[in-house]
């Protein structure tokens, strides 16, 4: 009779413990409306469907986009000339100067 009383006590305990829990998390739960507030519909924001649009447009211009005559010559240019001379330029100064990073990478 001992035992089954001190199981008992410590299952009404453990049950007591998890209400407690139970009815603090129940008073924690937010009480906004995400935003909307005490507004009305009148003051909402009205979409601009130029806007849309471009922003439509903008997430699909992977599939959009497509290399032809008119933008290879700006493609290449941006892609490739631009890059390689940024990086031959530095490599030229980083020679002359006689920067030890240089010298250690075995390049020189």
């Amino acid at each position: 009779p001992l035992k089954n009383r001190h199981t008992m006590l410590m299952h009404s305990a453990f049950a007591r413990q998890g209400l407690r829990a139970a009815g603090r998390s129940l008073q924690r739960n937010q009480r906004r409306n995400m935003g909307d507030g005490p507004f009305t519909d009148a003051m909402h924001v009205k979409k601009n469907k130029y806007v849309e649009e471009w922003n439509g447009r903008r997430e699909i211009t992977e599939k959009a986009f497509t290399v032809n005559p008119n933008n290879l010559f700006s493609l290449v240019l941006c892609c490739v000339v631009i890059p390689y001379g940024v990086y031959d330029m530095t490599r030229r100064e980083l020679v002359s100067k006689g920067d030890p990073r240089y010298k250690r990478s075995g390049l020189a």
